[in-house]
């Protein structure tokens, strides 16, 4: 017989453990993160390659292809997750963008680099989903806002590992090297394979009761509670509780806010070295840019999950994206690079850190049977958003307007992103 959380004596992971998941999702993470930052780091190089010659928005649509393979994997790996487990779907994503990495290092023309963009951002799309499922799950109740954030710090990480790795070797040795050390994640995956656990929500939805005692035990936690019949919930019956009438207003103000933030991560992100370089700025100052954007996020994801623990999440990010919104406003304006510097820190602690914290409050939201399915649906989303930002980038690159036109606009979208956050209705529960 199998002890559950209704017969047993209530046993919660501890901290220290619960850094050991967050570990690992927070290399997949990092490993995105620079997936994701590289193109914006290189883009610059690569808008100068001298055989492809490529317009302002055929680079934007570089950046879109991966957001369109992250469309559709979200949604994919969120429900697939469901059905054959979060471990096995986060190691196959992990596995599917870092080969595309070096697909997309050895293109010989702009439409294989984009099939590579496109099928890396299939298996992009799956990590996200399952982080926050097992990040989530594998969490104390009063730190999971905080090790969500932890988690998701490796995100910023990776794009501030993309600009700087960029600066200092992209004009030596070319845009594709920078893509080639992409690949490196590959060798996580035996790691990932050994420590990573398997959801014991999962498990119980699928009657594999002495595989979760297993993990229970290892984890120190209880067995968690059947929600659903033996043998999980049916694909139709996902979809009919992430669709539920009742929580209508709940999941349109959610994907509202994160398609706006992911217009914000990803627009700005891919194009914000190339409009401070029409600034006026050379090369290396653009790229640290988007480093300081990246490090602010980092470490503001970290403080946010604290506050947002401490304060509620839906008043903590709405602050945030509007402080976020301040910061991108502020750009417009003829400053030193140093105050330059500083707006660029609030944007990205106002953008990129706080989308990532309600990212987590999603997961907490959704019941147990339906977390990975639900975020990853939430997620794809947004990444209409996403899809939208470097296009949006690209549109005010190719016109007459001046670089301050950018920063207006996607101040914009951060207030929408603030209002949307503030209408999330709250549970009593």
């Amino acid at each position: 017989m199998f002890m559950t959380l209704d017969d047993a004596p209530a046993r919660e992971i501890s901290p220290r453990k619960s850094y050991v998941v967050v570990l690992l999702c927070w290399l997949a993470i990092f490993a995105e993160g620079y997936d994701v930052g590289v193109l914006g780091a290189i883009l610059p190089a690569l808008s100068n390659d001298p055989q492809w010659q490529l317009t302002p928005l055929q680079l934007g649509a570089m950046g879109s292809y991966t957001v369109f393979g992250m469309l559709i994997g979200g949604i994919l790996a969120g429900m697939l997750s469901e059905i054959y487990g979060r471990k096995p779907l986060f190691i196959l994503c992990l596995v599917v963008f870092a080969s595309c990495m070096i697909l997309s290092a050895t293109a010989p023309t702009p439409a294989i680099f984009g099939l590579s963009r496109f099928i890396a951002g299939l298996g992009l799309g799956g990590i996200i989903p399952c982080a926050a499922a097992l990040t989530t799950e594998f969490s104390p109740k009063a730190r999971k806002s905080f090790n969500y954030g932890l988690m998701y710090s490796g995100y910023s990480i990776g794009i501030l590992t993309a600009a700087l790795i960029s600066r200092a070797h992209v004009e030596e040795h070319g845009w594709r090297m920078m893509l080639l050390i992409g690949a490196a994640p590959l060798v996580l995956v035996p790691l990932m394979v050994a420590l990573l656990p398997e959801s014991l929500d999962w498990l119980v939805s699928r009657n594999q009761m002495a595989k979760a005692e297993r993990v229970a035990r290892r984890w120190n936690m209880n067995v968690p509670a059947p929600t659903a019949r033996d043998g999980g919930l049916r694909w139709h019956e996902v979809l009919g509780r992430i669709f539920a009438r009742e929580r209508a207003r709940e999941t349109a103000c959610f994907w509202s806010a994160l398609f706006m933030g992911l217009m914000l991560v990803y627009g700005l992100g891919q194009w914000l070295p190339q409009i401070m370089r029409k600034s006026g700025y050379d090369l290396g100052n653009s790229l640290l840019f988007l480093a300081v954007f990246s490090l602010s996020s980092a470490i503001g994801g970290i403080f946010l999950g604290k506050l947002a623990d401490r304060f509620g999440v839906r008043f903590v990010v709405s602050a945030s994206y509007l402080l976020g919104a301040v910061g991108i406003f502020a750009l417009s304006f003829q400053n030193s690079l140093i105050v330059n510097y500083v707006f660029v820190a609030l944007a990205g602690f106002g953008t990129v850190a706080a989308s990532l914290i309600l990212t987590g409050f999603l997961a907490q939201r959704l019941s147990p049977e339906v977390r990975s399915a639900g975020t990853g649906w939430a997620l794809s989303f947004s990444r209409l958003g996403a899809l939208s930002g470097p296009l949006v980038g690209g549109a005010l690159a190719s016109t007459a307007l001046p670089p301050a036109a950018n920063f207006h606009v996607f101040a914009g979208v951060a207030v929408l992103a603030a209002v949307a956050t503030a209408l999330i209705p709250s549970r009593k529960n």
